[in-house]
């Protein structure tokens, strides 16, 4: 029996459940092939689908916070 057997991996929607430009939920940033069917994938890949969502919110967290960082136009840059 595998580890992840287990356990129970949950369901990663939040209930946004609104798709951007390129089809990924804006909530769980899941494609539409990955939220199909959850329940019934294997627990091998709905594990990898999880890795692959905590990568994505990295990516979004940090373009994010770059963008968040970066000065607007007009606004001058703290020097201190």
């Amino acid at each position: 029996m595998d580890q992840l057997e287990l356990f129970d991996l949950p369901n990663p929607c939040i209930g946004v459940c609104q798709s951007n430009s390129r089809g990924y939920c804006m909530g769980c940033l899941r494609s539409r092939d990955e939220r199909f069917n959850w329940h019934q994938k294997p627990v091998e890949e709905r594990a990898r689908i999880l890795k692959l969502l905590a990568q994505r919110r990295a990516r979004l967290n940090a373009k994010t916070k770059k963008d968040h960082d970066a000065p607007q136009s007009g606004e001058s840059l703290d020097l201190f």
